[in-house]
């Protein structure tokens, strides 16, 4: 689709959006068949953009100390540097 952004350069916020409205077209299922294709494609993409994006904030977010066995003891701030 010509007129599509960039996912790349949609805000986590306005791909998640995107998404969201792509999904609710196809479910409506009034849209032509190549159309709900490219439409599914657009879709993916964002998807995998914004499962990346959520990936990368709960790395910052919280980092997993361990225990000498294993176990999970505490989370403590990723560090942003």
């Amino acid at each position: 689709m010509a007129d599509t952004p960039d996912p790349g350069a949609l805000t986590f916020e306005e791909a998640l959006k995107r998404l969201e409205a792509i999904v609710q077209q196809l479910e409506r299922g009034d849209v032509p068949l190549d159309q709900s294709i490219d439409l599914y494609a657009e879709g993916d993409r964002l998807r995998a953009q914004c499962e990346e994006r959520l990936g990368a904030a709960q790395a910052r977010i919280d980092q997993i100390v361990a225990g000498a066995s294993g176990e999970a003891l505490a989370t403590r701030a990723f560090p942003l540097d």
